[in-house]
């Protein structure tokens, strides 16, 4: 099997299409087509060139998943469940379906994030609670929780909270701020506020600072 054209890709000048025999068959990064030597007139047996197809997927996948982590920190479990998803079957534009990337293609880009440090649980963790509703407020019981289903273990989450100077009293005044205006009824509002992880003594504290609600 002969390769017999190779074609920069437009929206990605990063990356080449390998032609075989005339069809398209996968496509590299331009940097692996220099390091393996590819290059038009050079044949082939099908285990090798499968054996090229699957590292031009493995950087494929680890370029777009690297790209997903530097958005924002990701926990494991975030970046498992997007991997996870990239082996399901997809529809192309054409209505065909695609097959997905092999699932040990995803197990080596983790390992490769996790061994970059790409992928780290305690970074994420700070990351969460320095940002999570800065602005409009969050009780560390919510955060908590909020990590725990991230897949974070409590270690980490505990560690987090040793980095941050958010206090509870200071959320939740920014909750209540907020929040005060649409409630009529006092004790609706201190159960808004309960159901939002805040402390029921540390609302009644923060309450009763206030002249219109105070007893």
């Amino acid at each position: 099997m002969k390769i017999t054209a190779l074609k920069t890709q437009i929206k990605n000048p990063n990356r080449v299409n390998v032609f075989v025999d005339g069809v398209y068959r996968f496509s590299l990064d331009a940097l692996q087509v220099l390091e393996l030597g590819i290059r038009t007139g050079v044949e082939y047996e099908e285990q090798v060139l499968h054996e090229i197809e699957t590292e031009g997927q493995f950087s494929k996948l680890y370029a777009r998943s690297l790209e997903y982590a530097l958005i924002r920190p990701r926990s494991r479990k975030e970046m498992r469940e997007y991997l996870y998803r990239k082996t399901r079957p997809v529809r192309t534009k054409t209505g065909a379906m695609r097959e997905g990337v092999a699932p040990e293609i995803t197990t080596r880009v983790f390992d490769r994030l996790i061994e970059k440090n790409h992928v780290n649980d305690e970074r994420f963790a700070v990351f969460w609670v320095e940002n999570r509703n800065v602005r409009k407020g969050v009780s560390a019981k919510k955060l908590r929780a909020e990590l725990q289903a991230k897949g974070v273990e409590a270690n980490s989450i505990d560690l987090a909270f040793t980095h941050t100077e958010r206090s509870d009293e200071g959320e939740l005044r920014k909750v209540y701020e907020k929040k005060k205006t649409r409630y009529d009824d006092k004790q609706k509002l201190i159960a808004y506020l309960a159901r939002q992880g805040f402390n029921y003594d540390l609302i009644r504290s923060v309450m009763a600072e206030d002249t219109e609600y105070s007893d």
